[in-house]
């Protein structure tokens, strides 16, 4: 089991310098993937969430291509809709090139109706619209020239190479928890990667999972969840723990859980903690690497992609 970090690329404090450090700091300690989140435009609903600056994924995460070698760097999540298919083929084609084959394309649906409206794209259409696009995506990944004939794009004999590194392509994690996401895992993904959920939770819609890639007659995809990592010096008691949330022995029981899941990877947030209710920002690691390097020293074998 690999395991990933969400990097902070949002909010008062968080500048290229920050985000370097935490990333080649994550690198040195042995962590196998760091992803970052996505928000084109900031309306009130999202800066409430998401203060500015908000630094874009796919030009970070080229720019934190060439300040590391083997950390793989990803999206969670890229906000399809955002974006037309066929510019995030060649960007993302393009940067799994530059990062040489380190790319990991995690994707969704977004949640925030202000921000569709602010980028004039039909909210109620976007589950629709990703999927199209997920489609796309993929045809240009995997062919020199593509025709593609959609309710939303639609053209003849496009190419944009060059391909992604990876063979067939990088590899796909959808995001989301609604049984619609899971069906768009099924059709579409390499991974359906959930958030917030522990081994309960996701064993409870293994079933939806596998329902789904039957229908679309597709192996079902791998589980790598997000899950919340607030290391406390006492045991957390309270019935809406968070997965990741508590002692040290809390912790490495929550991904104990998960390996016997069979997940290749799991993504640690130490952000999460914030979506059950605020953290106070003295407990809140944000840049420094204090959460991290315990994680590593006493919870998990980062070379053995084991637990300790």
């Amino acid at each position: 089991m690999k395991i990933g970090i969400n990097v902070l690329n949002y909010g008062a404090g968080t500048t290229p310098e920050s985000m370097e450090t935490w990333v080649r700091g994550a690198e040195e300690l042995g962590y196998h993937l760091a992803m970052i989140s996505d928000h084109v435009s900031l309306p009130p609903e999202v800066v409430g969430a998401f203060p500015p600056p908000f630094y874009d994924p796919f030009t970070t995460l080229a720019w934190l291509a060439g300040r590391t070698s083997t950390i793989e760097l990803g999206t969670t999540v890229l906000v399809l809709p955002y974006r037309h298919p066929l510019q995030t083929a060649r960007v993302a084609a393009n940067l799994d090139r530059f990062s040489g084959g380190r790319l990991v394309f995690g994707v969704g649906v977004g949640w925030s109706q202000q921000e569709y409206a602010a980028l004039g794209i039909d909210y109620a259409s976007r589950g629709r619209i990703t999927d199209e696009y997920l489609a796309c995506i993929k045809e240009h990944w995997t062919q020199p020239v593509v025709s593609f004939q959609g309710e939303h794009v639609a053209y003849t004999d496009i190419t944009t190479g060059p391909a992604p590194v990876r063979d067939p392509h990088p590899p796909v994690w959808v995001g989301g928890l609604s049984d619609a996401a899971l069906r768009r895992a099924a059709r579409f993904g390499d991974a359906w990667h959930p958030y917030t959920l522990g081994a309960d939770a996701i064993r409870a819609r293994l079933p939806v999972l596998e329902a789904a890639a039957e229908a679309a007659g597709r192996p079902t995809p791998a589980v790598t969840p997000r899950i919340a990592l607030h290391l406390t010096d006492r045991p957390v008691e309270t019935a809406d723990r968070l997965p990741g949330h508590g002692s040290v022995d809390q912790v490495r029981a929550d991904l104990a859980a998960l390996a016997e899941l069979g997940v290749p990877y799991v993504v640690l947030d130490t952000f999460l903690s914030s979506y059950a209710g605020p953290v106070p920002p003295e407990e809140n690691p944000r840049h420094d690497l204090a959460q991290l390097e315990t994680a590593a020293e006493r919870i998990l074998d980062l070379p053995g992609e084991t637990l300790r």
